[in-house]
C-alpha cells in the first residue's frame, strides 16, 4: 500500500477495511491463559512497580451513558498481540487465528474475527524488524521464550529461533507476520523501542527534546514504513513515545495514535499535533465508568474531547464483558482484548455493568 494514499480520518465511509481500521486500533495488555501480560499498557518501565493501580487510592465513579454510547456488539474488536490469551503472542499462529472466524464449542457459533490485530515491533542487532513485545527475549516476570538477551543487542538468527511460550512458534519478522494477515484486516503496529534504554515515555516533549527523540527513532521507523509499504492492509502506527509519532509523520502519511498512560492533556496535545486518527487509552481514563480515575483526568472527558476533534478512542485492555459494556456506554470506539469471544454474549448482556 502506498503510504501517501492512506486515509487519516477516524470516521471515514470508505472501504470496509478502512472503516474498521480508522474506527480503532490500540496497543494493549492483560492477563492471558498463556502467561502474565503487563498491566501497564504493554510498556516496559524501569519503575515497574509504579505502574500497578493500588486498590482504594482511585476516585471511582458510577457508570453513566454517554451521548456517543453504542451497543457493545458494535465496538471494534482489536486482537491484542493476536488475542494473547488464546495464542502464543505476536506470532504467525496468533495472526492466523485472530484474523479468521473460529467455531466455538458445539460448532454452531463462530468466535468473532478481529477487526484489527495489534502487534509490537523492535529491531535486532542486525537492524531487522521483528514482532516482539519485551526488551529481553526471556521476558519480564515470565518465561516468554527459551532464549535470553536484549532483542536489539541480539543477532537476527538467534531472535528468530527463540520459541515463544513453549508453543513451537518462534519470533517472526514483521514482513513474515504480515503475510499471514488478510488484507481486509487492519494492523496496528506499536512502535515499541528503536533499540534504546533512554526512552521518553508518555509525555509531550519540548521542542529541543522532540528533535533529539525524533532523530533517535527515525532510522527504525523508516525501516518499519518500508515494510508496511509492501502490504495492502490498512495500517496505524502507535506509540507511547512522541519521538516515534513524529518520525512516522516525517516518513509517511500512515495514521498515528498516541498511547496514553496518565496524562490526558499530553495525549490530546500529541493527537492534535500529529493529526492522529485515534487516541489509545487505559480504562482508568474513561469517564462514566466505575473504573475511571478522576484524579488523573481532572474534569477532562477524553472521549468527548477526542470525538470533538474527529478522533476515535480505543481502550486497553478489556478483560470482561462488564468492562466492555461500560466502555460502550461511555462512547468509546474500540477495545483491545486477549480473547476473541469477549463480545460474543452481548445479545444477552446488559448495556451497563453493575
Amino acid at each position: 500500500m502506498n503510504r501517501d494514499t492512506t486515509q487519516h480520518s477516524a470516521h471515514s465511509n470508505t472501504t470496509k477495511a478502512q472503516r474498521r481500521f480508522n474506527k480503532s486500533t490500540i496497543g494493549v495488555t492483560s492477563v492471558g491463559a498463556l502467561g502474565e501480560l503487563y498491566t501497564d499498557g504493554g510498556f516496559e518501565s524501569d519503575n515497574a512497580d509504579s505502574a500497578v493501580d493500588v486498590p482504594g487510592t482511585q476516585n471511582r465513579g458510577t457508570p453513566t451513558e454517554s451521548v456517543d454510547a453504542q451497543p457493545p456488539s458494535e465496538l471494534t474488536l482489536i486482537a491484542h498481540r493476536g488475542f494473547a490469551g488464546e495464542n502464543p503472542e505476536n506470532t504467525v499462529t496468533a495472526a492466523q487465528n485472530a484474523t479468521r472466524e473460529s467455531p466455538l464449542t458445539g460448532g454452531s457459533t463462530a468466535s468473532r474475527q478481529a477487526d484489527i490485530i495489534e502487534i509490537d515491533v523492535l529491531p535486532t542487532a542486525d537492524d531487522d524488524v521483528v514482532v516482539f513485545h519485551d526488551n529481553n527475549l526471556a521476558g519480564r516476570d515470565r518465561e516468554l521464550t527459551d532464549a535470553t538477551g536484549v532483542v536489539w543487542e541480539t543477532d537476527t538468527a538467534t531472535v528468530l529461533g527463540a520459541e515463544v511460550l513453549g508453543s513451537g512458534d518462534t519470533v517472526p519478522r514483521l514482513s513474515t507476520l504480515l503475510e499471514a494477515v488478510p488484507s481486509e484486516v487492519g494492523v496496528n503496529v506499536e512502535l515499541k523501542n528503536p533499540g534504546r534504554y533512554d526512552l521518553r515515555f508518555a509525555e509531550k516533549l519540548s521542542e529541543s527534546a522532540l528533535a533529539d527523540r525524533t532523530a533517535v527513532w527515525q532510522p527504525f521507523v523508516d525501516h518499519v514504513i518500508d515494510i508496511l509499504d509492501e502490504h495492502d492492509n490498512e495500517f496505524l502506527c502507535s506509540s507511547f513515545c512522541e519521538g516515534a509519532l513524529a518520525a512516522t509523520r516525517a516518513a509517511s502519511s500512515y495514521p498515528v495514535a498516541p498511547i496514553l498512560w496518565e496524562s490526558v492533556d499530553d495525549g490530546l496535545a500529541m493527537a492534535r499535533q500529529y493529526d492522529a486518527a485515534a487516541v489509545h487509552a487505559p480504562m482508568k481514563l474513561i469517564a462514566g465508568t466505575s473504573f475511571h480515575d478522576s484524579t488523573l483526568t481532572t474534569g477532562v472527558d477524553l472521549v468527548a474531547e477526542a470525538h470533538a476533534d474527529g478522533r476515535a478512542v480505543n481502550v486497553w485492555t478489556v478483560d470482561t464483558w462488564v468492562q466492555a459494556a461500560q466502555l460502550a456506554a461511555a462512547g468509546v470506539d474500540g477495545i483491545a482484548a486477549d480473547y476473541s469471544s469477549l463480545l460474543d454474549s452481548f445479545d444477552e448482556a446488559p448495556v451497563r455493568g453493575e
